[in-house]
């Protein structure tokens, strides 16, 4: 006889996964394996914006998850009238607060703000949130009370951006704050621009930078042409690793290292960074992608780096979440978190040592809903598993 697979709700906490719908199956042998936890935070044509993309998020010094996103008022296009938005969740994720605006200008004309690019200085809790105005320039806001007000933002665009940079893009993603090292507490932005190579716009991933817990801040260095939207994670040996959307055989370079994510590293805090290398097991079809820290090398602890992206040479689709062992070299442990359309995405760490990850989905295209799912590190290595119903 055989019985029947069922789903329910347990609390698991003696597996180390927290509450999470386990997917039983008792048929000769059982086995549990969590499905991650999903719930819509921005849905495309409710509360006044017609899409809501570029998702950001962060967890809080005090444990207060921050969805960030930009609203798009008439249309889906990267340029209108674009509001930054965020929403705060307090219980790590599963229900959150209505919606709030961050920063808007210009009423209902076509002024773009977005690129939100968060980072928490844990020495402070204070939440800077960089950000840009019509790909020009950059400003950045603050808060100083989890999230619930920010400051009028000011601008810093001729501290970061050189004279000879136009279009110029903040994250998007996050920042990091530097952990170990001669620039412990930096705080480090990666970004793109684009300048003129033998007279045509190319694009550069770049960051910007903090040592004086945000007061003042000052462009690094730039990685070779052909990369754009970046992010950057700490490595155990000091080094920083910029992880890049990469144009090479598109607008340039050589086309064999197309259609996979571009790396570089840097020995100098970000002011400086090597020669690119690309990575044949990060394909992508040209699209944002998350990389993040979950723990560093140490007693009782394992290190781990963990990386996000629709896994496609195509399209933006199968959105698949990568563990990494070695520093990035390679990525043992995956799992597709979000089948068919979905495209940017964004990871963090749970105050209750769940992954958390903020990513664009839809049904017949990735720009219908921005979700957030949750699930125990545990999930990304447990073989197939199902996927929860969404809820909101």
């Amino acid at each position: 006889m055989h019985r029947r697979t069922f789903l329910k709700l347990t609390a698991a906490t003696s597996l180390g996964l927290g509450s999470y719908a386990l997917l039983s199956c008792a048929s000769g042998t059982r086995r549990d394996i969590a499905i991650p936890e999903k719930t819509v935070v921005y849905r495309s044509g409710v509360n006044g914006y017609h899409t809501y993309r570029i998702p950001a998020v962060i967890v809080t010094r005090s444990g207060t998850v921050l969805a960030f996103c930009e609203g798009r008022k008439n249309d889906s296009r990267d340029h209108g009238n674009i509001d930054l938005l965020v929403r705060r969740s307090e219980d790590g994720g599963r229900q959150w607060a209505a919606q709030q605006v961050v920063y808007e200008e210009g009423g209902t004309e076509s002024v773009t703000i977005g690129n939100p690019c968060p980072v928490v200085d844990g020495a402070t809790g204070v939440i800077w949130l960089p950000f840009t105005r019509n790909n020009t320039d950059v400003l950045i806001t603050h808060s100083t009370d989890d999230g619930k007000s920010w400051s009028d933002p000011v601008t810093i665009t001729g501290d970061v951006k050189p004279a000879h940079w136009s279009w110029y893009a903040t994250g998007p993603g996050i920042g990091i704050q530097l952990q170990h090292g001669l620039r412990k507490g930096r705080l480090v932005i990666p970004c793109d621009h684009r300048e003129a190579v033998n007279g045509a716009p190319t694009k550069f991933s770049h960051v910007f930078y903090s040592d004086d817990h945000g007061n003042h801040w000052q462009v690094g260095g730039s990685v070779a042409p052909y990369t754009d939207e970046c992010q950057v994670a700490e490595l155990s040996d000091g080094r920083l690793m910029i992880n890049m959307r990469n144009y090479q055989g598109r607008e340039g370079g050589d086309p064999a290292h197309g259609k996979q994510r571009a790396i570089a590293d840097s020995h100098d805090a970000g002011q400086s960074w090597n020669a690119l290398t690309f990575d044949p097991a990060l394909i992508e079809p040209i699209c944002q992608a998350s990389l993040v820290r979950y723990s560093w090398p140490g007693p009782g602890s394992r290190n781990r780096l963990i990386f996000s992206n629709p896994a496609s040479r195509t399209d933006r689709e199968n959105l698949t979440v990568r563990l990494s062992f070695d520093e990035g070299a390679s990525w043992p442990d995956q799992r597709v978190l979000q089948p068919g359309p979905a495209a940017y995405s964004c990871l963090t760490t749970l105050p209750d040592g769940a992954v958390g990850c903020l990513y664009e989905a839809g049904d017949a295209n990735p720009y219908e809903r921005i979700v957030f799912a949750r699930f125990p590190l545990a999930w990304l290595s447990q073989g197939s598993g199902g996927n929860a119903p969404l809820s909101e």
